[in-house]
This record gives C-alpha cells, sequence and structure tokens, in this order.
C-alpha cells in the first residue's frame, strides 16, 4: 500500500500539476519537440543536404526551447508590468529597421547592430502587439467600449503601418490578424464587429494604392497563374506541381525533382511544405497536418484554463495567430491564397521566427500556471 506521502508525490507529477507548479506543460512541449525535429528533416532535404542551415536552425530551436521554458515560469503579473516596455521596445526596433535597417530582395527587415546576431524585429512585434492589446483592453470594463476600441485600433495600426513600409505585407497582415484576434475574444458586439469588418472591406482600395507593383501582380496571378507562368505565376505553379507530383506516399525523401533540380523557389522557406508534399506524398502532408492540429488543442485546453481576462484574451490571442501562419502558408502553397511571403510554423527556415514563436508558446503556459497560487492549491 502507498502512504499518503507517496500519493502527494505522485500527484505533483500529473501533468497539470506538474505545469502550475513548474510552468513547462509536457504535452505541448513534446508536441512542439517532434515537430521541430519533423522540421529540421524536412529543412535537410529543401535546403540541398546543407549541413550548415540544418545546424543554425537547430540552434536556434534550442534557444528557442530554452527561452519558452524561461518565459513559462514567469507570473502573470511580472508579464503584465513587462508589456509596455516590450511594445515600446519593438516598435523602436521597426523604426530602426526603416533608418539603418539590412536590405535584401528588395526589402529592408532585418537589422545587423554590433555585438548582436542580425535579426527581424517584426518577428518580436508578433508577441509584443497582442500581450498589448491584451494588457489595455483589460485595464478597462470587458467587454470594450468604442474609445478602448479606437485606442487598441492605433496601438494595433502603428507596428503595422511601420512593417508595411519594409515592405512585408504578408507579416503585416498576421500582426494585425493577431491584435483583431484579442478584441475579437474580448466580447465585442456583433454590431461592432460588423462595423470594423465593414471598414476592413472599405479599406481595400487604399491598401490596394499603396501596394507595391509585385504585390498587386501576385494577388492577379492567384486567379489564372498561366496568364505569366514565367513571372509572377512561377512560384504557384511550381508548388503546385511539387504537391501534384507527390501522389500518396511521394518520390521518396530527397527524391524530389522540383525542389533538388532548382525549380521550386524559396523551398526551405515559404514553400517547404511543397517539398514535403513532393517527396512524402498527401501521407506526409497528414502528419504534418496532425501534428499542428494537436498542438492547436493544446493550446486551446491550455487557453480555456486560464483564470484571468489578460490570460485567456493574450492565449487565445497566440493560438488563433499560429493558426493563421499556417492556413496563410498552405493556402498560398496550393494556390488558393496570393503569394505573401508567410513561413511555414517550426518548419520554415527562420532563428527569429521560431524563436519567437516558442516564446509565444511559453507565455501560453505561463498564463495557466499562474491561474492558482503556487501552494499546491488542487
Amino acid at each position: 500500500m502507498l502512504a499518503a506521502s507517496d500519493l502527494g508525490q505522485f500527484d505533483s507529477f500529473r501533468p497539470k500539476r506538474f505545469a502550475q507548479r513548474f510552468g513547462l506543460d509536457p504535452f505541448l512541449a513534446v508536441l512542439l519537440l517532434v515537430t521541430g525535429g519533423f522540421g529540421l528533416v524536412i529543412l535537410y532535404s529543401a535546403s540541398g543536404h546543407s549541413n550548415q542551415m540544418v545546424l543554425r536552425q537547430g540552434i536556434h530551436f534550442i534557444l528557442g526551447l530554452t527561452a519558452m521554458g524561461l518565459v513559462s515560469t514567469c507570473r502573470r503579473d511580472t508579464i503584465i508590468k513587462l508589456t509596455p516596455f516590450l511594445y515600446v521596445f519593438a516598435t523602436l526596433m521597426l523604426l530602426l529597421v526603416l533608418l539603418i535597417g539590412v536590405g535584401a530582395k528588395g526589402a529592408q527587415r532585418w537589422l545587423d547592430l554590433p555585438g548582436i546576431p542580425q535579426f527581424q524585429p517584426s518577428e518580436l512585434m508578433k508577441i509584443a502587439l497582442p500581450a498589448m492589446i491584451s494588457w489595455w483592453l483589460t485595464r478597462n470594463p470587458i467587454p470594450p467600449t468604442v474609445i478602448h476600441l479606437l485606442i487598441a485600433a492605433v496601438l494595433i495600426a502603428l507596428p503595422v503601418g511601420l512593417i508595411a513600409r519594409q515592405p512585408d505585407l504578408g507579416t503585416s497582415i498576421i500582426i494585425a490578424g493577431s491584435g483583431f484576434f484579442v478584441i475579437f475574444l474580448a466580447g465585442i458586439s456583433w454590431r461592432l464587429l460588423g462595423l470594423l469588418l465593414a471598414t476592413g472591406l472599405a479599406s481595400l482600395p487604399v491598401l490596394w494604392s499603396v501596394m507595391h507593383d509585385y504585390q498587386r501582380t501576385r494577388v492577379m496571378t492567384l486567379f489564372d497563374p498561366q496568364s505569366d507562368p514565367l513571372g509572377a505565376g512561377w512560384n504557384t505553379i511550381q508548388a503546385m506541381t511539387a504537391l501534384g507530383s507527390g501522389g500518396l506516399f511521394g518520390k521518396g525523401y530527397s527524391l524530389g525533382t522540383q525542389a533538388q533540380l532548382k525549380f521550386l523557389p524559396e523551398s526551405h522557406t515559404d514553400f517547404i511544405v511543397a517539398v514535403l508534399g513532393e517527396e512524402m506524398g498527401f501521407f506526409g502532408i497528414c502528419m504534418l497536418l496532425l501534428l499542428f492540429s494537436l498542438i492547436l488543442g493544446r493550446c486551446i485546453v491550455l487557453t480555456l484554463r486560464a483564470e484571468s481576462h489578460f490570460g485567456r484574451l493574450l492565449s487565445g490571442s497566440i493560438t488563433l495567430t499560429f493558426f493563421a501562419y499556417v492556413f496563410v502558408n498552405l493556402g498560398m502553397v496550393s494556390g488558393v491564397l496570393p503569394v505573401v511571403g508567410v513561413p511555414l510554423p517550426l518548419i520554415s527556415y527562420g532563428g527569429t521566427s521560431v524563436v519567437s514563436l516558442l516564446v509565444g508558446f511559453g507565455l501560453i503556459m505561463a498564463m495557466q500556471r499562474t491561474n492558482r497560487v503556487l501552494s499546491g492549491e488542487p
């Protein structure tokens, strides 16, 4: 027979109790580890067997996991206090990008400061913006009033405008969505929601007028990629060819012709899922979707477990933003959405992206950890 003390020790190792005491959620951590490892396997083939690229991504993944573990141990009140400073810091970094940022392929999105590895400040805003909107809305009664929503809209518009100037249309849309998710989860009335949607639709002509020519071409090519098969339609055509040629089980690992023969552009970043589809087929795509579904499901559970308004809004927004990244990337590669340069989370190559994403998951864990006092209360 087990003594009461033995039962108490056993109870402390339950996943829920473990997460509340130590921060890290075992289920979500294992899912992220498996998905990240799967991503490294795909990246090795998509990068043309580049050990250096896989090593760099692996190092960033380990750094991200470490940061996730540290963030998950933070108390909610500490995160709330630091949120405005994080938002201001991230906004200043975006301003620096426009002033002294490093350019590549017609875009100026990175900072290369002395003594610091080159990074993309817009990735930091993926965490800072939803946290800031959650901070602002929860300082006032929920659901928010029109005045509070207008101030939230300004807080969203400032970084989104700076990112759009880089230009980075895909990231600016996703980050704007992360702020909107917080507003939606705050419980605004259907009348206000309709007004926001109507305003968004009315602003589309303005957005079209400020878009670059190549961005407009990408949107128009969505409806007929064959209209410019060697130009704007090339990426979509090659990606759909790779996906279609993979069949049920694919051509075999590292045997895909579209990626290995360099027909598929950006095969290690935006279009990496096309490599997966060609080499591992429909089965490989389903395996990846299963991992993403399990991650989303666990994040929803943790979001529902949070007992504070701030925790629910922040966790819910990060979860929905993760879903938006997956949806937009898969839609982009399959020709359902225009090519807007959105990477596939945990799979595409990108150091800053994987670190910021894992920090976001750490925040979700931290929100459910601090919903009870760490005194062993059940």
